[in-house]
């Protein structure tokens, strides 16, 4: 350890800044101002027949099924309540309850002889002549139009005003009019018109398959569903308005209704809402709902959504949050149960979702999650003092440091450890082995993966954490790391004497890839990087000697500035290997190019050097763009252009969903997205979706993968995922601490 060059160090630091600081003062900064977070309540119920579901003033939910009434039990966030029965009325357990209907704001009942509710004083029993009856909605001064599915009847004050059908067809739905005192009636192959003033039936629109409609508030319109996209009719002239949409995640509609100016719509495979730039957000699966297929949906409490399926009821929730607070949300998230002897890990083996049943697994890449965990720490420390965070620092460092002591290996990094047992040597025999210590395990075949995020997260810690001893630790496990590579001819030797698949940066094997390879760049630049991060630190010349010699005499420098648009598939001359490792693109690639950007950017050995690097990340950002990866538009902003996406990086990171479970997600299916032809970057998809829509994946992933099979059985940890791009944000200053006033948009620092 040379703590004699801290001084040199934070002057370098200082240098660093000054030099860059007029370039950082004109990157466009977001502030952080509330904006409203969703997320689902789910209520699941054993009960049969789920029909309606309503909301009064007082925020009691009300769910009518064909076992009678129902309302949600016990839910919380990812604490799933159930549907009971409800019997807050006792009264009504003797009544042949066949509906339920909101007036003005009160929950109204129909049953076999009456319309009836317990508001008013129990005053309303306004009784009727249709036995049958299955639906009920009030008008004007509580004249009530109600209907079996084929006779019409008015009712007030136990008197039946009129009496009618619609011809050659069945009522679907019935909505009121207060504007134009009309009852609206929907059939399967028509909407109607009823005005109670002169008891006159008309037909508006005709059509087919007609399932479910809405009236809006504002625009005088009626929004009708069908089984095969919806239509829109002007109510003023009766005429339909345009033609029918189709391009909707899902056409075949089961449910229309307007909450809070929003048009929601509940189909056979999810729910979703029209955006003010006509774009829908898309609720499907048991990240939000406890089934598919909706059947109902009203205005719920504090501004939230219901959602009915037949497996339960999905509450939707819009809570203002700033990015600080889902940062701390998501900080509590890891630190409650994804911290396994220091590890940012997963926890695995739930059952459907329930996380007390989980537990904390290892993984092949402990090391490189914990990395960035470890890392974005860091950042939060460094921006806000917070001496959580640096505590967090400690013990995830200490985790690192132990990767490298458990095994005999000098300096060589295990990819974990765990206690002994379990059955790791049977179940993985090529990676686990005994440590001296009888107690513990230790995983080898360290891949070139954790290699690069361990000295990313070193460097970072060395660098901006002002804390002596975590930055002799840090320096000192660079030093140690980078001394196993050197020495061992640019290769990582396992404790078989051999080179670990992934872990080999020699010219021999590195230069023996086509140049349109990715692996040939990327080794090159990560390789660059590290030996240029261990000469910053520990200053030791055999670092900086072995990267000017890779880069000038075997071409590692024309390597790493290739551009991204060369990279492709192997020629057909080229060996099995760079064949196989050039079948498509690969995004943990990406994940290795950007964390190994921060060295490689950051301890250049000289300004001309630093150009260039910038070059190459902007040219590899361009290639990334589509994505809108939260992390490598941030990661860009490193280098102080005016232009890496910010906007796209914010939506990053508020669209990222507070359940980070592994549900099963579908979105194949959809109309509304534009599908592309394969391509080497498998892109699947025009434009990516939200990443509360797609899949949870960590920055290794494809982000345009449209489904998943799993079905609740682990939970991600942000730790990796989001909590590394925000802090790394808040740290470069692209992203404001919390300020209060309604949301606004990017502005300039």
């Amino acid at each position: 350890m040379h703590t004699t060059h801290y001084p040199a160090l934070v002057a370098g630091s200082l240098l660093f800044l000054s030099t860059h600081m007029a370039a950082f003062a004109q990157q466009p900064v977001y502030q952080d101002k509330p904006y409203l977070q969703d997320f689902s309540v789910k209520y699941y119920s054993d009960k049969q027949g789920l029909e309606q579901v309503f909301t009064d003033r007082n925020g009691n939910i009300k769910i009518m099924s064909a076992d009678g009434m129902l309302h949600p039990y016990d839910g919380q966030f990812l604490y799933p309540g159930k549907l009971s029965a409800d019997a807050s009325y006792r009264t009504l357990k003797n009544k042949k309850i066949s509906a339920l209907s909101l007036y003005d704001q009160q929950i109204v009942y129909l049953d076999d002889k009456a319309v009836l509710s317990n508001a008013w004083a129990g005053s309303l029993y306004c009784k009727h002549e249709l036995p049958g009856a299955n639906k009920a909605v009030g008008g004007r001064d509580f004249a009530f139009l109600i209907t079996d599915g084929k006779a019409l009847h008015l009712v007030r004050d136990s008197k039946t005003l009129w009496k009618g059908q619609l011809p050659g067809d069945e009522v679907v739905a019935i909505r009121f009019q207060e504007s134009a005192n009309s009852f609206w009636i929907l059939g399967k192959s028509g909407l109607y018109s009823f005005n109670p003033a002169g008891n006159s039936l008309a037909k508006a629109v005709s059509g087919t398959d007609f399932t479910a409609f809405a009236l809006t508030s504002k625009g005088n319109q009626a929004i009708i569903g069908t089984t095969d996209g919806y239509l829109t009719v002007d109510l003023a002239t009766g005429k339909q308005v345009g033609t029918i949409q189709r391009r909707v995640p899902v056409t075949q509609i089961t449910a229309v209704e307007e909450v809070d100016g929003r048009l929601w719509f509940g189909s056979t495979k999810g729910a979703f809402a029209l955006r003010p730039d006509g774009r829908y957000d898309y609720y499907n699966g048991e990240r939000w709902l406890p089934g598919d297929h909706v059947i109902s949906l009203a205005h719920g409490p504090k501004h939230s959504v219901l959602v009915l399926t037949k497996a339960g009821l999905g509450q939707i929730c819009f809570k203002p949050m700033t990015l600080q607070d889902k940062a701390d949300f998501y900080e509590e998230q890891v630190r409650s149960r994804h911290i396994r002897n220091g590890f940012n890990a997963s926890l695995d083996g739930m059952e459907k979702g329930n996380i007390s049943t989980g537990y904390m697994s290892d993984s092949d890449n402990d090391g490189l999650w914990t990395s960035m965990y470890l890392a974005g720490e860091a950042f939060r420390y460094a921006a806000t003092k917070d001496k959580e965070a640096l505590q967090n620092v400690r013990e995830s460092l200490d985790a690192m440091d132990r990767l490298y002591t458990i095994n005999p290996v000098p300096g060589f990094p295990s990819r974990s450890f765990e206690r002994s047992g379990f059955g790791k040597h049977l179940s993985d025999p090529e990676r686990w082995q005994h440590a001296p210590d009888p107690e513990w395990d230790w995983k080898s075949t360290t891949s070139s993966d954790e290699v690069i995020g361990h000295i990313f997260a070193f460097g970072v810690i060395a660098d901006i954490v002002d804390d002596k001893a975590l930055k002799k630790q840090s320096i000192a496990l660079i030093d140690t790391l980078m001394s196993h590579i050197v020495k061992n001819d640019m290769y990582l030797i396992d404790f078989d004497g051999k080179p670990t698949m992934w872990g080999k940066w020699n010219p021999a094997y590195v230069n023996n890839f086509p140049t349109n390879v990715g692996d040939r760049k990327l080794n090159s630049s990560n390789i660059v990087a590290m030996l240029q991060t261990a000469y910053h630190f520990t200053k030791k010349e055999k670092y900086k000697q072995k990267a000017l010699e890779l880069m000038t005499k075997y071409g590692y420098l024309e390597n790493l500035m290739r551009p991204m648009r060369a990279i492709g598939q192997a020629p057909d001359n080229a060996d099995a290997h760079a064949k196989n490792m050039s079948e498509s693109w690969n995004h943990s690639d990406d994940e290795m190019y950007f964390v190994g950007y921060w060295g490689l950017y950051r301890y250049a050995f000289t300004d001309e050097l630093k150009a260039k690097y910038k070059q190459a990340i902007l040219d590899h950002w361009q290639a990334e763009r589509p994505e809108k990866e939260g992390a490598w538009n941030i990661f860009t902003a490193l280098t102080g252009t005016k232009d890496f996406d910010l906007p796209e990086a914010v939506w990053y990171l508020k669209e990222h969903p507070l359940d980070l479970i592994d549900w099963a997600i579908t979105n194949s299916h959809r109309k509304d997205i534009d599908r592309l032809p394969e391509n080497f970057r498998d892109q699947s998809t025009k434009e990516v979706l939200p990443p509360d829509e797609r899949p949870v994946q960590r920055h290794n992933a494809n982000m345009f993968s449209l489904d998943r099979t799993r079905n609740g059985n682990s939970e991600h940890s942000a730790g990796d995922i989001w909590l590394l791009p925000y802090w790394m944000g808040r740290y470069l200053g692209v992203i404001s601490a919390p300020v209060s006033g309604p949301p606004s948009p990017i502005s300039k620092k």
